[in-house]
């Protein structure tokens, strides 16, 4: 028989959705049914959560589950906060697919999402840091400063650019 459900415990979920939109109740129900939750009222709630923010965007969102009570928050990804920052038009994910994202940001836009992605970075200090977002850059297919991101790297590596250490 399992354990007794306990109520003042804290469990985190993490969930990967698409911005705005409800997603399908049968992908919570496995992660978020045992905790006594409903699926379809969380996947409304994730998607006013996301709405504003991250329409039509793939962003991880922790849901904080305590005494039957969710809080959701967006925990966005390196790749998210870079499609983020190339501010392009909202677009509707079951009639275009496979956008190419080429266009063009600042070195100012990757330091800020170096800093928001600090925490969770492997680096040593922030150049690296900004480093790892400028790969997340190449994958992505924009470039920054109308330069390609590789080339920005060996910049920092050799110290021809210089980038703040916090």
């Amino acid at each position: 028989m399992p354990p007794k459900f306990d109520p003042t415990q804290v469990v985190d979920v993490f969930v990967r959705v698409t911005g705005g939109e409800v997603g399908a109740a049968s992908s919570l129900a496995p992660k978020i049914g045992p905790l006594g939750l409903s699926p379809k009222k969380i996947g409304e709630d994730i998607a006013k959560e996301t709405a504003k923010d991250w329409k039509g965007l793939r962003v991880t969102v922790k849901l904080t589950v305590q005494n039957r009570q969710a809080k959701v928050t967006v925990v966005p990804s390196a790749a998210a906060l870079v499609i983020k920052a190339l501010k392009e038009p909202e677009r509707d994910r079951k009639k275009t697919k496979n956008i190419k994202h080429n266009g063009n940001i600042s070195l100012d836009d990757v330091i800020e999402i170096a800093r928001v992605m600090r925490p969770r970075s492997m680096a040593k200090d922030l150049r690296g840091t900004v480093k790892e977002i400028l790969g997340t850059c190449v994958s992505v297919g924009c470039t920054v400063d109308e330069k390609d991101p590789k080339d920005l790297q060996q910049e920092i590596s050799d110290g021809d650019i210089d980038v703040p250490l916090e």
